[in-house]
């Protein structure tokens, strides 16, 4: 490292850790005060740093980066209300359990409380949305400072990374001086260790709390179960197939959780369960005894009706009691894959289970296609169906919140090509889901496709911009639907003053998309067909469905209907 001054020379030693210890990625927004930080950055071959002028998109990239590659990523801003701009996606991180390293610039104290430009108090800025904070201090160079910041940045990415993932924030108060001037230092006394090594490395070796073959005796007493998949369970989807299948029972797999599509075996995979459980009589019928859940409750609302009645058994690695429902009686900190491997190796020692409740629920699963296919254009979960299709392999897809992921979680079938969803799921909120998707194309090879609705996607519109900058393509679904199509499916639309309802709450922007893709240089297609859909995703840009928002509800609750009339006439 080059020790260029005391300003810089605890920066260059922290970055230095950081990518000693893994970090391959930083997303950094200008300024003055954090210059020292984006100069050391840009002299840093390991890590590369990707520019972003709004910190809220910033945030947002940095989450997209870490989620999908599944490493801490580092993200900076100077001082101020910069700094502020990062709460929602530090928010989002938190809940979706999402490592990101934060190095804020700040005023020195000196400078704090007394009028100086861009200070706020940055202390705990993020209060209890950050796993760890620290105030990083002000000391006099010399090997004492290098220590003390090398063995930081080691305990930054430890933390970040490991237990449950979250966010660690360093608050960094700055003094001139802030632009690259040399002083009179002595390298080697910056220097880390010479075998290229972090300067503390961290090994867990966390205690077993499951007795497997126990669980899987507990298991195999159950003929009427269920597993349900949902995200931040890991790559389990082969382990958890070969468990439903030595069981007998079906695997319910929301899109996130990776278990839905791929070429593992899919045999007992119910794709469509949410439209299944919207029918009383035959939900009533198929109440499992016993659930085993691996990650996150999904989003349908009639799965989590079903799970707040019923006995379950959650395997959380991280023990952060993701379980609304309050129903689960044993919560399991292992890790899901191998549990799930280590009960399978019990389970494939006894008789083959009956085959007739996983049948039951394969037959309904199978209905819900045609009844799909049956619904005129345009029809926004037919568009989403139609990718399965017209994906390639191995596919990054982004959905958005609202209507998106529910109409994915609830109708794209389950296929035998790679496709890897992700979504904000944590805070569940519309924010920064463009600039999400950047980081997964960022983190990945450069490309992503996004599945959004107008709303989500004009609220993030300055990520659009950022795309040029940093040579991202996306590959941009947008349902048009005249406003917060989500809403109309609510009571709120039904029973408020309709002008009232629909200026202060479907918001319609009145925008037309095609002129906003011409301005930012974006291609734009309009597509109403699956048939359209396949053919206008082959290249980067903006493919728009115009739908109505009224009849997209319509249709909607006809197509539920549909099914539960033929699923109740399967129940005796």
């Amino acid at each position: 490292m080059r020790a260029i001054n005391r300003t810089y020379a605890p920066i260059e030693a922290m970055l230095d850790e950081l990518a000693r210890c893994g970090v391959e990625h930083a997303v950094a927004c200008p300024g003055s005060r954090n210059a020292p930080i984006l100069l050391s950055l840009a002299a840093e071959s390991r890590i590369r740093t990707w520019s972003v002028l709004d910190e809220r998109s910033a945030g947002f990239l940095a989450l997209g980066i870490a989620k999908t590659s599944g490493r801490p990523v580092v993200l900076t801003c100077t001082s101020g209300t910069a700094a502020a701009n990062f709460l929602p996606a530090i928010a989002e991180a938190r809940e979706s359990r999402v490592p990101l390293i934060v190095l804020t610039a700040d005023r020195p104290p000196e400078l704090r409380e007394v009028g100086a430009g861009q200070s706020i108090d940055q202390v705990k800025l993020y209060g209890s949305a950050a796993k760890w904070f620290v105030e990083v201090g002000n000391l006099e160079p010399g090997r004492e400072s290098a220590v003390h910041h090398r063995a930081l940045a080691c305990r930054a990415w430890a933390t970040a990374a490991g237990g449950r993932p979250g966010v660690v924030h360093l608050n960094l108060p700055l003094r001139e001086p802030l632009a690259p001037v040399e002083e009179e230092l002595d390298a080697e006394t910056w220097q880390g260790r010479a075998d290229g090594q972090p300067w503390v490395t961290l090994d867990e070796y966390p205690p077993s709390l499951v007795d497997p073959p126990d669980l899987a005796e507990e298991l195999a007493q159950v003929g009427r179960g269920a597993i349900v998949c949902g995200a931040g369970g890991g790559e389990v989807r082969t382990s958890a197939a070969w468990v439903a299948r030595l069981l007998g029972w079906p695997l319910l797999a929301e899109p996130t959780s990776g278990a839905r599509c791929g070429d593992h075996d899919r045999s007992q995979v119910i794709a469509h369960y949410d439209a299944l459980l919207r029918a009383p009589a035959w939900a009533a019928a198929h109440r499992p005894e016993l659930v085993l859940r691996i990650g996150d409750t999904p989003t349908s609302k009639s799965l989590r009706t079903l799970l707040s009645e019923t006995r379950q058994v959650l395997v959380d690695p991280y023990a952060g009691w993701h379980e609304p429902t309050r129903a689960a009686e044993r919560v399991l900190v292992a890790d899901p894959d191998a549990l799930c491997r280590e009960v399978g190796a019990t389970l494939q020692r006894m008789p083959p289970p009956n085959r007739d409740w996983l049948d039951s629920w394969l037959g309904a699963d199978a209905l819900v296609p045609p009844a799909l296919t049956a619904q005129p254009d345009p029809f926004e979960p037919k568009v989403y169906a139609a990718l399965a299709e017209a994906l390639p392999d191995d596919a990054l897809v982004w959905v958005s919140s609202s209507m998106p992921i529910r109409d994915v979680e609830t109708f794209f079938p389950s296929t035998k090509k790679p496709i890897h969803f992700l979504s904000n799921r944590g805070a569940n909120g519309i924010d920064g889901v463009v600039s999400s998707a950047l980081g997964a194309a960022a983190a990945s090879d450069g490309h992503a496709y996004l599945l959004i609705g107008e709303l989500a996607l004009l609220h993030d519109v300055g990520a659009l911009l950022a795309a040029r900058r940093l040579g991202l393509e996306l590959t941009i679904v947008c349902v048009n639907n005249g406003g917060g199509g989500i809403f109309d499916f609510l009571p709120v639309a039904e029973h408020a003053d309709a002008e009232a309802y629909e200026r202060l709450v479907a918001t319609p922007s009145g925008i037309d998309l095609g002129q906003l893709a011409h301005g930012i240089g974006l291609r734009h297609v309009l597509g109403a067909t699956p048939e359209e859909l396949r053919a206008a995703i082959a290249e980067p840009g903006l493919v728009e469905v115009r739908t109505d928002r009224a009849l997209s509800v319509e249709r909607h609750r006809e197509l539920f209907k549909r099914v539960a009339r033929e699923l109740e006439a399967r129940v005796p």
